[in-house]
């Protein structure tokens, strides 16, 4: 089951799954995100949950637009890698 998906600007978002409840969707999603290290965990929260831009945040972090990009793509890999483990 997949739980991201990127979109033609490679954007990701959060995919329904029809195996999960609301509930235990956001549940899991969290223990995900929780397992993050913090600056990781800061970035991807900031674009994920607050919808800020990538310009936004790096300010915001003090770090580069596209160290902020990689980031988040190898923070959605992991989430993504959690979840998957937690269903086997």
């Amino acid at each position: 089951t997949t739980l991201f998906r990127s979109d033609f600007t490679g954007q990701a978002t959060l995919v329904a799954d029809e195996d999960f409840d609301g509930d235990e969707t956001e549940q899991v999603l969290m223990q995900a995100v929780s397992t993050l290290p913090a600056k990781q965990r800061q970035g991807f929260c900031k674009k994920y949950f607050e919808e800020k831009k990538y310009e936004e945040i790096s300010e915001l972090v003090g770090t580069r637009v596209g160290a902020l990009k990689a980031s988040y793509h190898i923070a959605v890999e992991k989430i993504t890698n959690f979840v998957k483990a937690k269903e086997s």
